[in-house]
């Protein structure tokens, strides 16, 4: 099921997708980028310069052409990498963002140019106070329904609730809620899943207490 759009990716994921090393470095990267996004008041500039380069950070595309494999391919030269660099962002982009991007590519860096993308995605949530919440739900949320979900996230996590909506028609009806690692189930499948093991639990206490008032097999 994929996702709606290059923004409804929850960075938390980025720990799964890339290597831990990795990301220590793509964070300092990142971490100094919105340092200077945020001194020249462009830090949603940044992220726009981000999308339209890679879109979704955590998806490598299929198709050969994806930018960010290109770029981190070792036989096209670096003189030629900035070339396309100047080429797509020169007058067009914030040339801090351009500079980082000519400053990855002479240091060999490229390569963490997606888990960086990650990485400056999360910060910028962090600077806004924003906590990004999965919904997944067998069919499409109502109004009412998101306002319920802003409500609880808002309370929970004090922080601006930004809702990623997903269809799963698995779920048979109501939905799931979840930020980073907290789940929580409210969704039909759930609650018939919650009532098999009390079931089955159920069952097993009760065969357990006919062997006791039984005693021990003679």
């Amino acid at each position: 099921m994929a996702f709606k759009d290059i923004h409804d990716l929850d960075p938390t994921r980025a720990p799964s997708v890339f290597d831990v090393d990795v990301l220590r470095i793509a964070r300092v990267y990142a971490h100094a980028l919105l340092r200077a996004a945020i001194k020249a008041n462009r830090i949603d500039e940044f992220q726009e310069s981000f999308d339209s380069l890679i879109g979704n950070p955590l998806v490598q595309q299929e198709s050969k052409s994806d930018v960010a494999t290109l770029l981190t391919d070792g036989t096209i030269p670096r003189s030629k990498k900035d070339e396309v660099f100047r080429r797509v962002f020169e007058g067009k982009a914030e040339p801090l963002f351009l500079n980082f991007l000519l400053v990855l590519n002479k240091h060999n860096r490229l390569d963490i140019l997606r888990p960086t993308a990650a990485m400056y995605r999360g910060l910028r949530d962090d600077h806004y106070k924003r906590v990004r919440v999965l919904v997944r739900s067998a069919t499409p949320l109502t109004d009412d329904q998101r306002a319920k979900v802003r409500e609880l996230a808002a309370t929970q996590f004090q922080m601006q609730p930004v809702l990623v909506e997903q269809i799963d028609e698995e779920l048979l009806g109501g939905m799931q809620v979840q930020v980073g690692d907290k789940l929580i189930d409210l969704s039909v499948r759930g609650r018939l899943e919650t009532l098999k093991n009390q079931l089955i639990e159920r069952g097993t206490h009760e065969i357990q207490r006919r062997r006791d008032r039984l005693g021990p097999a003679v």
